[in-house]
């Protein structure tokens, strides 16, 4: 039996400049999956990831200093496991917000940032899974298809055996689980926010196919028992 881990990446610098970087308690975060899978005595025979700096900073963060772990020359680079343009999502709904500036600028004046952003990035993340515009450079179908396509990858040449860590985002991790339980377009975005900063959702394989095994766990930032480590951006 083989197995795929999801780990989606540390927190980024949420309303900074360069958004794609992790933050101190991304590091953190990092650091206590890469504590937890040596005390699980884990397998880590592959590693795979997305196109996103984040991504690859999770990643070595994670681990560094893992036994019998690929050296990072050997990593993948998947561009089927990056994330959706957030951006181009939000730029579409509010014309107004086409800059890092211009969010900035906005947020600021705003009494509750973190809340007012998460308002508008819902509703513009509902208008984009809707379907009933064509004014992005990737729709949402095209967006959840390519995911799919991406894990298929991974999995179908893939030894029975083999143990494969992929570091990724949310939006891949949430249509993936999507596509596994037929969860409806309309949940999509609802079960998105409660995907945890390097929260694990495991696969398994055999001959006969995927198999969903559990979604979203943190026990290792349970386990530190640090509050604000616990975070979803």
């Amino acid at each position: 039996m083989g197995t795929i881990y999801l780990v989606r990446h540390a927190q980024a610098c949420f309303g900074e400049e360069d958004y794609d970087r992790l933050s101190p308690i991304g590091g953190h975060q990092s650091r206590a999956l890469s504590a937890w899978i040596r005390h699980c005595n884990l397998p880590v025979d592959r590693v795979v990831m997305g196109t996103e700096t984040r991504h690859r900073q999770t990643a070595e963060c994670c681990l560094a200093g893992l036994v019998g772990t690929p050296p990072g020359s050997e990593w993948q680079v998947v561009a089927g496991f990056s994330e959706f343009d957030h951006a181009e999502v939000v730029r579409r709904f509010r014309p107004d917000l086409a800059s890092a500036a211009a969010v900035r600028s906005w947020l600021s004046a705003t009494e509750d940032p973190g809340q007012e952003y998460q308002k508008v990035f819902a509703e513009a993340l509902a208008r984009w899974i809707k379907g009933d515009h064509d004014d992005y450079g990737e729709s949402f179908a095209a967006f959840r298809a390519r995911c799919w396509r991406a894990l298929l990858a991974v999995h179908e040449p893939s030894p029975s055996s083999l143990t494969t860590w992929v570091f990724t985002s949310g939006g891949p991790i949430a249509t993936i689980v999507q596509h596994a339980l037929a969860i409806p377009n309309a949940r999509i975005a609802e079960f998105t926010w409660a995907l945890v900063n390097t929260g694990i959702t495991k696969l398994v394989y055999r001959r006969g196919g995927l198999r969903l095994v559990t979604i979203n766990q943190y026990p290792h930032l349970e386990l530190a028992a640090q509050p604000d480590w616990i975070t979803y951006r």
